[in-house]
């Protein structure tokens, strides 16, 4: 597929997906839409990754949704229904993909750019990286999940905050709230990232997709569903390769694939 709104590659086992409209900073139009959900489903089909990394290109992350592309026209409201809901059949498959994913944020990231980060496992932010669920703003909720993945990180009522006022999240705020990962430098945003998401070449990506799976369903789960699910993951783990290679380095005394420690650069202590 040829693609016009983002760059996509996969190097090394890391899958690398650019938003790719600066002169809009990156604003989501239809053509971004179609091509973000191309690009989830084949690698939710086709595999080849063992990390996906988000970010945007020219200094900016994704402004939300494009405006402009709303504005032309008015729709009947079940047109405006089903356009959000395709947009959470693609969103729901990210939240779903069974690799860790990683968004890089340099610039804005507003409204619907604020909760394609929040999709993200982990979020890598520059200095001069914005957050905003700017929605309240032009009389609109929230959509793309972000009723749902914001309060589940920081809480109800910060939540309720953030986004009844719509206000402008500074790098070293959204660190405190545990929005942001790590604060990165912005000199080349892309290949931190992508630094980052290789340590999870070593890493038993069978196990990380299935605990990620059983996470997202752990706030709507009672302890004895997860229970069933843990079970049923943990038998299929013990029975894979990476583990009965790990066992056998192990008894073997030698040194563990994947150690986090060994990986990557030093955190920021919180």
């Amino acid at each position: 597929m040829t693609f016009k709104a983002i760059r996509f590659s996969i190097e090394d086992e890391i899958a690398r997906l650019v938003l790719n409209r600066p002169e809009q900073r990156n604003a989501l139009d239809l053509d971004m839409r179609q091509e973000i959900e191309h690009v989830v489903r084949d690698l939710r089909a086709n595999g080849g990754a063992k990390a996906l990394v988000i970010a945007g290109e020219g200094g900016a992350f994704c402004a939300g949704g494009d405006l402009r592309a709303l504005s032309d026209g008015r729709r009947p409201t079940t047109a405006n229904r089903e356009r959000i809901r395709r947009l959470h059949i693609w969103f729901s498959e990210l939240l779903d993909l069974e690799i860790p994913v990683v968004a890089v944020v340099d610039g804005p990231a507003f409204g619907a750019g604020f909760n394609l980060a929040l999709a993200a496992d982990f979020i890598l932010a520059t200095p001069r990286a914005q957050m905003c669920a700017v929605f309240v703003r032009i009389g609109l909720v929230p959509d793309l999940g972000g009723l749902q993945l914001l309060p589940r990180i920081v809480g109800l009522q910060r939540a309720k905050e953030i986004i009844f006022s719509g206000r402008v999240l500074g790098m070293e705020e959204a660190y405190r709230l545990g929005i942001v990962h790590e604060i990165v430098p912005q000199d080349d945003p892309l290949a931190t990232g992508v630094a980052f998401a290789q340590r999870f070449r070593h890493a038993p990506t069978d196990a990380i997709g299935m605990a990620k799976t059983i996470l997202n369903q752990s706030f709507n789960l009672d302890r004895h569903a997860l229970a069933e699910m843990e079970s049923y993951a943990q038998a299929v783990a013990l029975e894979t390769p990476y583990h009965h290679e790990a066992v056998a380095g192990f008894l073997a005394k030698k040194p563990l694939q994947f150690v986090w420690e060994r990986f990557g650069r030093k955190t920021k202590d919180k």
